[in-house]
C-alpha cells in the first residue's frame, strides 16, 4: 500500500482517550486493574490508531505557518472539495454550495434539524440496537425515542422491519425519523430497495427524515453507500442530512461537521437554529483539514483505509465464528465496528457481561460495553487497528476471556 496502516503508534500521552481513560467514563472502568504485561490495545471509542492522510498536516501547516488567526469567512475551495468528493464517492449531482451547511457535530446537526421538524417532547422513530449518541442527544433535549428493533433474516443480515416501523409510526403519532446509513452499531450498508421502501413509509405518513451519514464513506467489500436523498424527489426534499471528514480521516479532535439539505424552507430555519447558541462556528484549521482530507491523495487513502479496515473484518469475524462457541454476530458492510453478541456463551457459562468486558479490560483489551446500545448482551468492538494489534487482541481474548 501507498500509506501507513501497518505502524503502531503510541498514543499514550497525546490526547486520546481511546488510550488514557476519561475520568467522566469512571463508572466503566472503575473497577479496571489492568494486569501487568499487557499493553492496552485501544478498541472502544470510535477513532482509529493510523497516521492521518499526509495532505490534512500539510493543509494545516501550511495555514498555520502564516502567523494570523483572525475572523474569516469558510474558502470556496471548502465547498467545491465537499461538492466534487460526493459528486465523485457517491455519484450525486446537483449539490451546490448553498445546499451546504457547517455543523459542529454531526449530533448538534440532528438536534438542528429536530428543533425544526418536532416539538420538546415529541417521539422520534429509531432503529435498534441505536448508536449511544443518539440515545444521549435525544434524551438531553427532550425527545421521545421510539425504538424500532433491526431482525437477523436467515442469512444473518440486519434488516429493518418495515411493519413494526409502521405500526410503531401510526401508534405514536411519529412524523421526524432518524436514520444511520450506514449503521453504527450493526456495520449495515443499505442496500437501496431498503431504503425506497423506508422512504416510501415516510412518505405514506408524512414523516421528515434526518439521515447520519457520518460513516458514508467507509464501505467495505464491494458494498456501496446510498446516500438517502438520493432514493426519490420525496427523500430530497424532506431529508437533513449530516457528514464529516472526521470518522473518514480521524478529525474528530478538531471539530467540524456539514449537513447537505436541498429543501430551502428546512436548510434556512436548520441553520438558524444551529445558530442560536452563537457556538456554531467553524474553526479555520478544521476546515484546512477538509481541505487537506478531500484531495487527490485523500480518495487514495480512503480507498486504502477501506481495503485495510475490510481485511480486519474478515480477520476478526473468521476468528470470532471459529474460537469464541456462543458468541453471534453479522458481519459489517461498512464502518469500522464489531458488534457481537454474548447472550448464549453467558447462560451456557453462567457468566454475566459485565465480568466478560472486565476480564478483557484487565487483559489490555478495551472493549466497549453494548448495552447502552440496547444489545442487552453485546460488546462492540473497535477494528481500526493495524492487523497485528487485532491479531494480539483476539489471541488475548481466546486465551483468557472466552
Amino acid at each position: 500500500m501507498k500509506y501507513d496502516f501497518e505502524s503502531i503508534l503510541d498514543r499514550a500521552g497525546k490526547d486520546a482517550i481511546a488510550v488514557d481513560l476519561p475520568t467522566n467514563q469512571a463508572g466503566a472502568f472503575k473497577d479496571v486493574k489492568r494486569k501487568e504485561g499487557f499493553d492496552v490495545i485501544p478498541m472502544w471509542v470510535a477513532d482509529m490508531n493510523f497516521p492521518a492522510c499526509p495532505t490534512i498536516a500539510e493543509s494545516i501547516i501550511e495555514r498555520v505557518n502564516h502567523p494570523t488567526y483572525g475572523y474569516f469567512e469558510p474558502r470556496e475551495e471548502y465547498f467545491d472539495s465537499i461538492i466534487q468528493w460526493h459528486k465523485t464517492r457517491n455519484h450525486v449531482e446537483g449539490l451546490e454550495k448553498k445546499h451546504i451547511g457547517y455543523e459542529n457535530g454531526v449530533l448538534g446537526g440532528v438536534i438542528s434539524a429536530l428543533n425544526v421538524l418536532a416539538s420538546k417532547g415529541d417521539n422520534v422513530l429509531l432503529n435498534s440496537p441505536t448508536y449511544i449518541g443518539f440515545t444521549h442527544a435525544l434524551e438531553n433535549n427532550g425527545y421521545n425515542m421510539v425504538l424500532s428493533p433491526l431482525k437477523l433474516d436467515e442469512n444473518n443480515v440486519w434488516r429493518m422491519d418495515y411493519e413494526d416501523m409502521e405500526k410503531k409510526i401510526v401508534e405514536n403519532h411519529i412524523h421526524v425519523a432518524i436514520i444511520c446509513s450506514p449503521y453504527n452499531p450493526c456495520g449495515r450498508v443499505w442496500e437501496k430497495e431498503e431504503l425506497e421502501k423506508a422512504v416510501a413509509l415516510f412518505e405514506k405518513h408524512n414523516v421528515w427524515i434526518v439521515s447520519d451519514e457520518i460513516w458514508s464513506d467507509i464501505i467495505l467489500d464491494g458494498n456501496k453507500h446510498i446516500p438517502t436523498q438520493s432514493v426519490n424527489a420525496y427523500a430530497r426534499t424532506h431529508t437533513a442530512a449530516m457528514y464529516a471528514p472526521s470518522k473518514t480521516f480521524n478529525l474528530a479532535g478538531l471539530i467540524g461537521s456539514y449537513h447537505i439539505i436541498y429543501n430551502d424552507w428546512l436548510r434556512e430555519r436548520v441553520e438558524k437554529k444551529s445558530s442560536l447558541s452563537h457556538y456554531n462556528s467553524m474553526n479555520v484549521l478544521s476546515m484546512y483539514a477538509l481541505i487537506g482530507a478531500y484531495k487527490k491523495e485523500g480518495y487514495e487513502w480512503a480507498d486504502e483505509l477501506c481495503e485495510t479496515i475490510t481485511g480486519n473484518v474478515n480477520y476478526a469475524y473468521d476468528f470470532i465464528k471459529e474460537n469464541f462457541k456462543g458468541v453471534s454476530l453479522a458481519k459489517p458492510q461498512g464502518t469500522y465496528m464489531l458488534f457481537i453478541d454474548c447472550e448464549k456463551y453467558c447462560k451456557e457459562n453462567n457468566v454475566d457481561i459485565e465480568t466478560i468486558l472486565h476480564k478483557g479490560w484487565e487483559y489490555g483489551v478495551y472493549w466497549q460495553d453494548g448495552r447502552p446500545f440496547h444489545g442487552p448482551y453485546s460488546i462492540r468492538i473497535n477494528l481500526a487497528l493495524p492487523l497485528s494489534r487485532v491479531k494480539e487482541a483476539f489471541d488475548r481474548l481466546k486465551t483468557y476471556v472466552f
